[in-house]
């Protein structure tokens, strides 16, 4: 899993303070995300589209509701689970989304998305167990398997300009006794690749006759660019309450909410004292403030939401007709998500290109080694940022690509 790019030495080159740490702990690959950011630490020159967030803060209303509940005194430990308004509004949103009813004790409040997939790693495998998924894919995916004793197993999607592309047999066959879980990113982050509901539903089938557990997460949801439908395809609209499904999700990215480290695990109810536990010896639940501003996004953000995928929606076009016709970009237009994985013809590897293209056109691209072997010949783009960010990062990409 780690890069050639990566900052890992071979132990014997490290200092003796290394040598009684864990080898989960020392082999823990860097963010090749990180270090491009850190490559640019102080230009000040730069249009950062690096990280997956956009450029808008907190909405007030959510920050009002954090504020209110420190004046309540809401400072105190809280519960493990998440507190009751926190859950029962987390059920709401999904019963609005979907249209069916949603039980609070399948939802777990947990102190970040991050966390709830580490929580759901933990949950499926240990020492010598096997994770498979699709590639290329957001770092922290592989690590926190890792992380976990476990081993992440890359299944590589296939690239065309029509899009990219899963082919389940690959991903059937990369299963052996070892293989606890599929995880399963759609909308996918870096690629914008979208399972289909016909994929999801073998998915699950397959799931279900190996007895595998599956790993979703639909963090990207909402930001789904087809005709067809709304949202994109989810596991929740074909699954029972008792599939071995755990999904993840956060309050990061629909209500602008990164920095605020909240998210939640969904579950077969059954796994409640489990999770519960594991909560409690990690971070011992998220701060009840921080929960208050959770309920009041998902009550009354909707609006907020609409204009964030709308935003994203304009960011998606302008660089769908600023790269038509230009030859030397390889592409696929992302079907979700809000992150534009490209290429140049003839690189194989990009991350030298994001360093010549902070330096030479002041733009700032994650590359594409971070999100696996097989995206290492792209860069990826945020575009959920504002209009006239997004104007200037496609001027000064296009005049750099005429010089090139």
């Amino acid at each position: 899993m780690a890069s050639p790019h990566s900052s890992d030495t071979a132990p014997e080159q490290r200092p003796e303070l290394f040598d009684r740490l864990s080898h989960e702990a020392v082999h823990t690959p860097s963010s090749g995300i990180i270090g491009i950011r850190t490559y640019a630490a102080g230009r000040k020159d730069v249009v950062p589209l690096w990280v997956g967030e956009g450029c808008m803060p907190t909405p007030s209303f959510i920050c009002e509701a954090a504020s209110q509940a420190l004046k309540d005194g809401e400072t105190f430990y809280t519960h493990q689970r998440g507190i009751p308004e926190l859950r029962e509004a987390i059920a709401s949103y999904h019963e609005r989304l979907y249209g069916r009813p949603f039980s609070t004790e399948r939802f777990f409040v947990t102190g970040s998305g991050m966390q709830a997939i580490q929580i759901a790693v933990r949950i499926v495998a240990g020492p010598g167990d096997e994770i498979v998924l699709p590639s290329p894919a957001w770092p922290n995916l592989g690590a926190a398997v890792q992380v976990a004793s476990a081993r992440p197993v890359e299944v590589p999607l296939t690239f065309s300009p029509e899009g990219w592309h899963l082919d389940l047999d690959k991903l059937f066959a990369a299963c052996n006794e070892r293989t606890k879980a599929l995880f399963i990113n759609s909308p996918s982050n870096p690629t914008g690749w979208v399972a289909s509901a016909d994929q999801i539903r073998a998915i699950l089938d397959f799931a279900r006759e190996r007895d595998l557990w599956i790993i979703a997460d639909e963090i990207y949801t909402r930001f789904y660019y087809g005709e067809d439908r709304a949202t994109a395809p989810s596991f929740y609209e074909i699954c029972e309450d008792d599939d071995k499904i755990l999904f993840v999700n956060s309050m990061s990215k629909n209500w602008a909410m990164t920095g605020w480290r909240v998210g939640w695990l969904s579950a077969p109810p059954a796994l409640g004292e489990i999770i519960g536990n594991l909560i409690q010896y990690s971070t011992s639940g998220v701060a009840p403030f921080m929960q208050r501003a959770a309920v009041a996004a998902l009550n009354d953000g909707e609006l907020f939401v609409t204009e964030q995928i709308e935003r994203a929606r304009i960011g998606r076009t302008k660089l769908l007709d600023a790269f038509q016709g230009h030859n030397s970009v390889k592409y696929a237009p992302p079907m979700g998500s809000f992150y534009f994985f490209f290429g140049l013809e003839g690189v194989t590897d990009a991350l030298p290109m994001t360093r010549k293209l902070v330096d030479e056109a002041g733009v700032g691209l994650a590359p594409g080694f971070a999100f696996g072997q097989s995206g290492s010949a792209f860069m990826r783009l945020c575009f959920a940022t504002d209009p006239d960010q997004m104007d200037s990062a496609i001027q000064r990409l296009t005049y750099w690509l005429s010089r090139r």
